[in-house]
């Protein structure tokens, strides 16, 4: 399974420097057109993207999220942490699952 990255320049920077690839974006039009490629891209498995590149085009992330199997779509905090208002993976877990990590 194939990972792809989409994202601020030092996101992709870092996750390049273990092997994966990705695309660096800076406007809406760019992440619509990323987002458009990784999913026509073949034996792709996931696609990481940040949450603030991920907040100005919601509309075409969720419809991708709910339309389609593969490539999943996970979203990160960039380096200037997660996005105001965000539940961290910790609350999520602790709210799935009922456990303190």
């Amino acid at each position: 399974m194939r990972f792809f990255v989409i994202g601020d320049a030092e996101t992709v920077l870092g996750f390049s420097l273990v092997g994966i690839r990705g695309r660096v974006v800076a406007t809406p039009d760019e992440t619509r057109e990323a987002l458009s490629d990784a999913f026509r891209t073949e034996g792709l498995g996931i696609i990481i993207l940040t949450e603030r590149v991920a907040e100005p085009v919601r509309s075409e992330v969720n419809r991708y999220l709910y339309t389609t199997r593969f490539p999943l779509i996970i979203e990160i905090p960039d380096r200037l942490g997660p996005l105001k208002g965000r539940r961290s993976i910790r609350d999520m877990i602790r709210s799935a699952v009922g456990v303190h990590l």
